[in-house]
């Protein structure tokens, strides 16, 4: 199935075939692509790119396809690759946190830095951070793949 090039995304660089590499969702995916392309959000004179993923209800294109700018892209992997650190050690505390220092970690950007803390304000914390361990866990295996091949790309290019 082709991406539509006919929507306020204008893909560039596509991936039609996401659906039968989308983790364990592969073959049986919603997700039937992923693209680059210029942002829906663009106004005139100020392009921007964006990376969409493609959702297909089975009838239509779907509302809930996701577009994000580039560089929240890169911010979800930061944030996949703490968590997943974090919870590798996680084991070492009652409720896989400390209850008196939740922040994981500051990761410098632009000056500043994106701080990753577990969240507090979440009434079934203890429960859902139990959750989060045993899915992170349970796709180690296709979370590394990936990681994997994000690493060897990055040497590849010099980083």
């Amino acid at each position: 199935m082709e991406i539509p090039v006919s929507l306020k995304h204008k893909p560039v660089i596509v991936v039609n075939n996401y659906e039968q590499v989308d983790g364990r969702q592969a073959y049986n995916s919603e997700a039937k692509g992923l693209s680059l392309g210029l942002a829906q959000w663009n106004d005139r004179g100020k392009v921007e790119i964006s990376a969409k993923v493609w959702r297909y209800s089975g009838e239509k294109w779907s509302r809930q396809s996701e577009e994000l700018p580039l560089h929240r892209v890169l911010d979800l992997a930061l944030l996949i690759c703490k968590s997943r650190q974090y919870m590798a050690e996680a084991y070492r505390y009652e409720k896989l946190y400390d209850p008196q220092k939740t922040t994981i970690d500051r990761i410098g950007l632009q000056g500043d830095a994106m701080t990753v803390e577990i969240c507090t304000d979440n009434p079934m914390l203890d429960e859902d951070i139990q959750l989060l361990r045993d899915c992170i866990s349970k796709d180690d295996e296709l979370i590394g793949e990936r990681l994997q091949v994000l690493a060897a790309i990055l040497r590849e290019m010099g980083y």
